[in-house]
């Protein structure tokens, strides 16, 4: 039976692009940890590739449903994924569809200028 809902509607979605990861000794540098992961860089080069849903990079990286999930949720809260979309399972449940954040990350180091930084992190 064909499901009422479209399976991989098209996502549009331009990352932004980039990201600045400030390392300060005084702060945590939540992104840092985070990639830190092997699990979470495979998953980031699957988004690198095409926007897809938690059981859509769980083929790709051949880790389980709750890591692949776990992972995302962690990247999400780091900035460095966003949700662009809605897929429908064949059974009609709702999935969301993750892509990048940014088209690059850049690290650096705290400099005390942390206005000047911000602003250069817009462009």
């Amino acid at each position: 039976m064909a499901s009422a809902f479209p399976h991989h509607p098209p996502v549009e979605h331009a990352p932004r692009e980039r990201t600045d990861i400030v390392v300060d000794p005084d702060e945590p540098a939540d992104a840092l940890d985070v990639l830190s992961s092997t699990s979470a860089r495979e998953i980031l080069a699957v988004l690198q590739e095409r926007p897809s849903t938690a059981s859509g990079i769980t083929g790709d990286v051949e880790k389980s449903l709750q890591n692949v999930a776990y992972h995302l949720s962690r990247l999400h809260e780091a900035d460095l994924i966003t949700p662009v979309g809605t897929w429908y399972s064949e059974k009609g449940r709702e999935m969301t569809v993750y892509a990048l954040a940014a088209e690059r990350l850049v690290v650096r180091f705290d400099d005390g200028n942390e206005g000047a930084a911000r602003s250069r992190n817009d462009g």
